[in-house]
């Protein structure tokens, strides 16, 4: 393989995920095939910029958007980093690269009014099933994290004295997140109705399917979706909206951008920035409502 080294440095070093080095992996793959192909290249540690423009416009006229070709650019750049790293290569002939313009997509969260609405109707159910899956919108609710982190959870981080929760974020970095009274009840709730049940096997993971077994991505996805398509009409309706929703309400109730910041487990205040759009049009309603001088309140 010839990225052997490349892969190792990012899992063992570097500590990324599996998902994430698998899709590095197949960029560089799918560049070197290029490379070869049209350029006679048998490794791209010899390329220079010219191969990679030429890259770059083939999978802008095969409709490829601008998003996915940064993204792998990202991998090209982050590969040509670690031959400089290593002393295989003297320049990076992705310097002075510069990322195609890309539109903000701006998603839209839940409201308060459909996520309660969910609850309301996921409180409903009974037994084991219902009970999980209600914990699960909670969970995203209520502490906001990433799907990855939800299905990974083990009964172990969990501290009900503490009233706290331990995830393990990308790149393995852990954070603490507090939570609140409604899903201490909700995660005690559902671990008593899983011990009553005999088929469940030893297993340390606290979100499990009807067998016993670990929840997987797509499961989570289609509970998501299944259940918010009863309450909203909104387009994507998805576990990272959940996420989303969680940051947005938080910040339009006042709370602080760095305090966000580390609940999501961001690693910079760029990515938090994102959810600030949202947050600004119930800023003006305040402002609106609350300046002296509008004479146009609502």
């Amino acid at each position: 393989m010839p990225f052997k080294e490349f892969i190792d440095y990012l899992t063992l070093e570097k500590n990324y995920s599996k998902h994430t080095v698998t899709a590095y992996l197949k960029d560089l793959e799918t560049f070197l095939a290029f490379a070869s192909e049209n350029y006679d290249y048998h490794t791209i540690k010899k390329v220079n910029y010219s191969v990679i423009r030429s890259w770059i416009v083939s999978l802008v006229d095969s409709g490829i958007s601008n998003r996915t070709i940064n993204r792998k650019m990202s991998s090209l750049k982050t590969y040509y980093k670690f031959l400089l790293k290593t002393q295989q290569i003297k320049e990076n002939p992705l310097v002075k690269h510069k990322s195609l313009k890309t539109t903000s997509k701006l998603q839209v969260p839940f409201s308060e009014k459909e996520i309660n609405e969910v609850i309301e109707l996921l409180s409903q159910e009974e037994g084991f099933e219902g009970l999980r899956n209600k914990l699960i919108v909670e969970l995203f609710y209520a502490t906001g994290m990433r799907r990855t982190e939800l299905v990974n959870l083990k009964v172990s981080d969990i501290s009900l004295a503490q009233k706290t929760i331990k995830v393990l974020g990308k790149r393995n970095k852990e954070r603490i997140i507090p939570l609140i009274p409604s899903l201490v009840d909700s995660i005690q709730q559902y671990i008593q109705e899983r011990s009553r049940l005999d088929y469940i096997k030893d297993t340390p993971y606290l979100l499990l399917s009807k067998k016993g077994v670990k929840i997987y991505e797509t499961f989570v996805y289609r509970i998501i979706n299944s259940y918010f398509s009863k309450a909203s009409e909104k387009i994507k309706k998805s576990p990272h909206i959940l996420r989303h929703s969680f940051a947005t309400h938080l910040l339009n109730e006042g709370a602080e951008l760095n305090a966000v910041k580390e609940l999501l487990g961001h690693a910079s205040l760029a990515s938090t920035q994102v959810y600030t759009h949202n947050s600004i049009v119930q800023l003006k309603k305040v402002y609106q409502n609350a300046h002296p001088r509008n004479s146009r309140k609502e």
